[in-house]
């Protein structure tokens, strides 16, 4: 892996060259190992929280935790293109338009002990804005070379919150093209609801059963490109004890073995389907 400015990624990636890499901010890490039809993005796997806001900053380590998405790169980490956040959701939330990016209060607590200087908003919609000029252009050119494409975008959520019964995994479609995507969508689920998972946890999964697919990630690259499906995919923190702030690498280990061949595998079919 190397340090890159976004300007460098963007040239790499334009020239089709394979490369790893964390932005020389070090707010995202980004792997081009081949150029192929499907991306995998991990946009709160990160926990970074710069040093100068933590005086300001109300809500403990472990509350931060809580929310982001630990380990969601991992389960992805085998695939060819993986795009992923380092920073924690609580500075700036990739997954949210820049308008709302920064929290003024998350999860019904207040964030900031006074409000956040203009100079410590423009340096995180700085950091959001080239994470999206990034996506930008990888879209742009697998779009270019391949016709189509499709995205995996990788959650996870806190399901203990939930007082009735609720999936292992959780698809969001409602700003998909549903008519169009209908039968990948439902493979897709279907894929999710075999993963093997140990430990006796049982593996099921739903459309828009707790999430809908709302997030900015999914909703930049469908207005802006035509032919990219992305998947809002979201597993429920069995792999870690979300209280206790324990990790399950045996689950996580599961997970991301299962899907290097099935995720692959939709997505082949999923080109074989929609290529022109």
């Amino acid at each position: 892996m190397v340090k890159l400015s976004v300007e460098d990624i963007i040239v790499k990636i334009k020239n089709e060259e394979t490369f790893e890499a964390v932005s020389e901010d070090y707010s995202f890490t980004i792997k081009i190992e081949e150029y192929v039809y499907y991306a995998c993005g991990a946009v709160h796997n990160g926990h970074q929280f710069r040093q100068e806001l933590w005086d300001n900053c109300l809500h403990t380590e472990y509350e931060r935790w809580f929310e982001e998405d630990p380990e969601t790169k991992e389960m992805v980490k085998s695939h060819p293109i993986v795009i992923a956040g380092c920073d924690s959701r609580f500075e700036y939330d990739l997954n949210r338009a820049p308008e709302t990016a920064i929290y003024e209060d998350a999860w019904g607590k207040k964030l900031w002990k006074q409000p956040l200087p203009i100079e410590m908003h423009e340096k995180s919609l700085q950091k959001h804005a080239n994470f999206y000029k990034v996506v930008h252009a990888l879209i742009s050119k697998l779009e270019e070379k391949f016709g189509v494409c499709i995205v995996y975008d990788m959650h996870s959520y806190n399901w203990k919150r939930w007082t009735r019964e609720v999936p292992t995994w959780n698809l969001g479609t409602s700003n998909i093209d549903n008519h169009r995507f209908g039968e990948d969508i439902e493979s897709w689920r279907a894929v999710l609801e075999k993963t093997p998972l140990p430990n006796g946890i049982k593996s099921t999964s739903k459309i828009n059963d707790t999430f809908q697919g709302n997030g900015y990630f999914l909703k930049y690259i469908t207005q802006n490109f035509n032919n990219t499906l992305v998947l809002a995919t979201e597993i429920a923190k069995v792999y870690c004890d979300e209280i206790k702030q324990i990790m399950y690498p045996e689950v996580v280990v599961a997970v991301e073995k299962y899907l290097k061949l099935e995720l692959k595998k939709h997505a082949n079919t999923f080109y074989t389907k929609h290529k022109s």
